[in-house]
């Protein structure tokens, strides 16, 4: 009787365990759906516990404790239960845990680990690239170490605090940035998948007034931050805690709210904002069909209240997220990452373009930059070119910042790791710079991994190399050569050598370089230099020569520029035809828009230069030829009008309230537009006429009507197809002064308003 009773207790106590098992592994499903992966991994932790005998149950369960490992960025433990995943089913796993595995494993510096997990998902996946891509990479690792000394790396103490502080981004002199701070208040918001605060937007005010303090840095030597031992920079972060962070403030409290608020981006006038926030209605949060609150795109204008007028961009949607702005430097381009659908990964960098206040749908920047992993954070600096973050390019772990190069937001460069110490095995992200990469700020959770984004600035010196241009008879140097820098077959600056036959650049891992010397009364000459090339990796100097000519060839060259700004236009394409035979040459201008040729045959020449949306542009240079009496340079400037320019009419003025198109006005319409009007045939372009601000808005709007088609008109009487010109008036909506209702002016500053401009609408679209 007693046996039986004891075994109904023990049958009774496996029941309970049993119960209380799988309560855990549902509980623990339902936080893991939620995507409360804090609590998810408790209790999946609390079920294993219980018992781990190999079931379904027990796979899933391991499988979704190291997703949500992996989701929280706790790198060691998602890599503990991969292992015991792939050891307790062997292959009886999907293909994607061997490449969650590879990642925590890289991110924990295990590499040739990491190496065998990338390749065994190679074979399983062969479409997705990265598991080649990664399997090559981590086969040699130097070259993402190859210009590490030449960086230097310091964790920024008056901006870190004990939460996440990451994405920087330039105001002003200050620096704006993310953070999941404290914010002192009674009730403590909770974003549920990691239960730490929610995301604000932060600033410091004054970036001239960022201590650095280096002592991590002496005692671990220039960029290596990421080698410190833990328990070091944790006390030191505790000393440095000790000190109120006084000079932090909320960045805006309108455009904080109750939820996330991320990574922003400024107008260069500082006037706009645009922010990643959550899908937000009302002050209201507002969920996918999936019943997940996305991201979205928000623009603010700066008023004398603070900021205000916050508007969703309309490429938002409430079923996929968009977030991570980067705006060009000219404020016509908004980079920006999305998961919505036809990308090519996780999520995927897109591009669209502002013009006039209105947004184009986004374009998918394409394989060279996104890839079947995650590329996030993009900054574009002052050059128009992109850093941004990615888990799909090789790197050393987690996300890794990289650089490309951009042409009207088209990758003209291959994508280049940035290398250490600026990557590191964890998560490097949100880098932000000047235009030379000298100086800038990024974040990384290389500190302690987990939930632990920190906030780092970064110094850049220079890889020198000289190259000496010297006479291949006297070997002596020469001055005033011109010297054309290519980077990996990419036309860049042109310099010039001084006294001691020197010009010198910065090198950068990775890249092949191109010189290409040229000079009156000499043969031009060129040198290749690869960084790649082990014998060359520790030259500091390469020689040229260059040799006489018996007949010294003639010099053509100029600068292609923007004829709206002056500005030179990087990417042109300038074509050098001899006229008589119908040989060409061809380059492609660099940054500084210029380009030189040396014809050795004699003949008729004339230039063309080319450009995507702006017009073909040919200028005929007359008979070129060599000479004994000594080389001659011709030098051809050439000014390029593209779509959406607008040109300044100087002198069209009017007489107050009249349309009639004054005598001096004539002339500038002869000087100007007429000739460009007959240069282009198929240009179409748009009168702009505006008033200033005296009379009624609806007489001024019909008399600014009047004076655009005065224009129009009087092309017309010039042959000019009034088809291809278009009359708008502005009235007074754009005064180019404060001279409005009320304001007390001169007559010279009323007439600085009544004015008439035209902006190319389209050009010739060039077949060539």
């Amino acid at each position: 009787m007693k046996t039986r009773i004891g075994l109904l207790a023990f049958a009774f106590l496996i029941v309970q365990h049993t119960f209380a098992q799988t309560n855990k592994l549902k509980l623990a499903n339902r936080n893991f759906d939620n995507i409360s992966y804090i609590e998810a991994i408790r209790n999946y932790e609390d079920f294993l516990r219980l018992g781990k005998k190999a079931n379904p149950e027990v796979k899933e369960a391991l499988t979704k404790l190291a997703y949500s490992y992996r989701k929280v960025q706790d790198s060691q433990n998602a890599e503990r239960v991969y292992a015991e995943l792939l050891s307790t089913y062997g292959k009886d796993i999907e293909s994607e845990i061997y490449l969650y595995y590879a990642q925590a494993l890289a991110s924990n510096g295990k590499y040739k680990e990491s190496q065998k997990m990338y390749s065994k998902y190679g074979q399983e996946q062969a479409a997705d690239m990265r598991g080649r891509k990664f399997t090559v990479a981590y086969m040699d690792k130097s070259r993402f170490y190859e210009d590490s000394s030449t960086y230097k790396v310091d964790y920024l103490y008056a901006l870190n605090s004990r939460q996440s502080d990451f994405s920087p981004m330039f105001y002003k002199n200050a620096l704006v940035f993310v953070s999941a701070r404290d914010e002192g208040g009674i009730i403590k918001r909770v974003f549920m998948q990691n239960q730490t605060p929610f995301l604000d937007l932060f600033m410091f005010p004054d970036t001239t007034q960022l201590r650095t303090d280096n002592l991590t840095m002496k005692k671990n030597g220039a960029g290596a931050i990421g080698m410190a031992s833990l328990g070091t920079l944790e006390k030191e972060e505790e000393e440095k805690d000790e000190k109120p962070l006084t000079k932090v403030e909320q960045f805006s409290k309108t455009i904080n709210s109750k939820y996330h608020e991320g990574p922003a981006t400024f107008f260069k006038d500082y006037k706009k904002i645009i922010f990643t926030s959550n899908n937000r209605s009302k002050g209201k949060n507002r969920v996918s069909s999936d019943g997940i609150t996305k991201l979205k795109l928000y623009m603010a204008t700066e008023g004398n209240r603070g900021w205000g007028n916050i508007i969703d961009l309309p490429f938002n949607s409430p079923e996929y997220s968009c977030g991570h702005p980067a705006l060009s430097p000219d404020d016509t381009k908004l980079y920006f990452v999305s998961d919505m659908p036809g990308g090519f990964g996780g999520t995927d960098i897109y591009v669209s373009e502002y013009r006039d206040g209105q947004w184009s749908s986004p374009v998918n920047l394409g394989r060279e930059i996104n890839t079947e992993g995650n590329e996030m954070f993009p900054f574009v600096d002052e050059n128009g070119n992109m850093y941004f973050a990615s888990d799909g390019h090789e790197g050393l772990g987690g996300l890794d910042i990289f650089f490309v190069e951009l042409r009207e937001g088209i990758p003209m460069s291959d994508v280049k790791n940035l290398g250490a110490p600026i990557n590191s095995a964890k998560d490097d992200f949100g880098l932000i710079t000047d235009a030379n990469r000298n100086r800038g700020y990024f974040s990384s959770n290389r500190k302690r991994g987990y939930n632990d984004d920190n906030l780092y600035s970064f110094s850049h010196s220079c890889r020198e190399l000289n190259v000496l241009v010297y006479d291949a008879d006297t070997k002596k140097p020469i001055e005033n050569v011109d010297v054309r820098v290519l980077k990996d077959g990419l036309n860049k600056q042109l310099m010039v050598t001084g006294p001691d036959g020197r010009i010198m650049i910065c090198l950068e891992a990775g890249t092949d370089f191109e010189f290409k010397a040229m000079k009156e009364g000499y043969e031009p000459n060129g040198i290749s230099y690869g960084t790649f090339a082990t014998s060359l990796k520790n030259r500091t100097s390469i020689t040229m020569y260059l040799q006489k000519a018996k007949v010294p060839p003639p010099i053509i060259k100029g600068t292609i520029v923007a004829e709206v700004s002056q500005i030179p236009i990087e990417g042109a394409t300038v074509t050098l035809q001899n006229e008589k035979d119908g040989s060409v040459e061809s380059v492609v201008t660099g940054i500084d828009g210029k380009y030189e040729f040396q014809p050795k045959k004699e003949g008729e020449y004339s230039v063309t230069a080319i450009k995507d949306k702006y017009a073909v542009n040919t200028e005929n240079i007359g008979k070129v030829k060599p000479t004994k009496k000594g080389p001659a340079t011709l030098e051809q400037n050439m000014g390029l009008v593209g779509t959406g320019d607008i040109f300044r009419l100087d002198n069209i003025y009017y007489n107050y309230g009249q349309f009639f198109i004054r005598p001096d006005a004539i002339k500038e319409l002869e000087a100007k537009l007429v000739p460009l009007l007959r240069k282009y045939p198929e240009m179409r372009i748009e009168i702009r006429s505006h008033t200033d601000s005296r009379s009624s808005d609806a007489f001024n709007m019909k008399l600014s009507e009047n004076r655009a088609r005065a224009v129009v008109d009087y092309l017309a009487t010039r042959g000019i197809d009034v088809a291809r010109v278009e009359a708008k008036g502005y009235g007074e909506s754009e005064l180019l002064n404060n001279c409005d209702n009320g304001a007390t002016c001169t007559e010279e500053q009323h007439q600085a308003n009544r004015r008439t401009e035209f902006k190319i609408l389209s050009v010739a679209v060039s077949s060539r």
